[in-house]
């Protein structure tokens, strides 16, 4: 198991994501809420497998492992290895500390910066968000305004169809191309488990698998 300096005792939660060219972890702490947050974000490589746990270690050294109140991540799409590893590592910690584990695809916690960005804000409307690949088709997933508030920062945005892959992506509705902004990105990670962690949503580990629409090619 990962050890850390015993220095704060506060319950926080714990956001692990990757893009294919970042990784990155945040916390926030759930006793002061924004007021305390923080991130780390290092380019991905190939030695991410000795990195991760390291890495992990040493942002979370003012903090006790033991009081992680919930973990959240990213599964895909996006580097495959990178997101299998982040699953495989939030899973064991998740089991270790028998806390709740919170998933979300790459594109879900873009969906709500695009929405804004391109003034999709209407209720119930729907976009698609596509990632085009070279030779096999594209990437999307279908995105869904579900409540309006009338403070972009509460607006939620429901996942209707996760992202798979498309040999041909054709629609009518409102398309955007998938832009990854890793620190965005925890942030919504870290967003959207306080609200699991408000609402007593609890989500088991075992349930929580890497997507990737491709299988891993060398």
């Amino acid at each position: 198991m990962l050890k850390a300096q015993n220095i704060e005792n506060n319950e926080f939660i714990l956001a692990i994501h990757c893009t294919n060219d970042y990784f990155g972890f945040g916390y926030r702490d759930l006793k002061f809420n924004y007021i305390k947050e923080n991130f780390f974000i290092k380019n991905l490589d190939q030695d991410l497998s000795k990195q991760l746990i390291t890495n992990l270690a040493e942002f979370l050294n003012k903090n006790k492992i033991e009081s992680i109140a919930r973990i959240s991540i990213s599964i895909g799409p996006a580097n495959f290895n990178a997101s299998r590893q982040i699953v495989v590592c939030a899973r064991t910690m998740s089991q270790q500390l028998n806390c709740s584990l919170d998933k979300y695809s790459s594109f879900k916690i873009m969906a709500k910066r695009i929405a804004i960005k391109n003034h999709i804000l209407d209720n119930n409307e729907c976009f698609w968000i596509i990632k085009k690949l070279k030779k096999r088709g594209s990437i999307a997933g279908k995105y869904r305004i579900n409540n309006l508030n009338l403070y972009n920062s509460n607006l939620h945005i429901e996942e209707v169809i996760p992202p798979k892959l498309y040999k041909k992506f054709i629609t009518r509705e409102a398309y955007f191309e998938a832009e990854y902004d890793i620190k965005n990105e925890l942030k919504q990670l870290l967003e959207l488990s306080a609200h699991n962690y408000e609402n007593l949503i609890s989500n088991h580990w075992t349930n929580v698998l890497p997507i990737y629409p491709l299988e891993p090619v060398n």
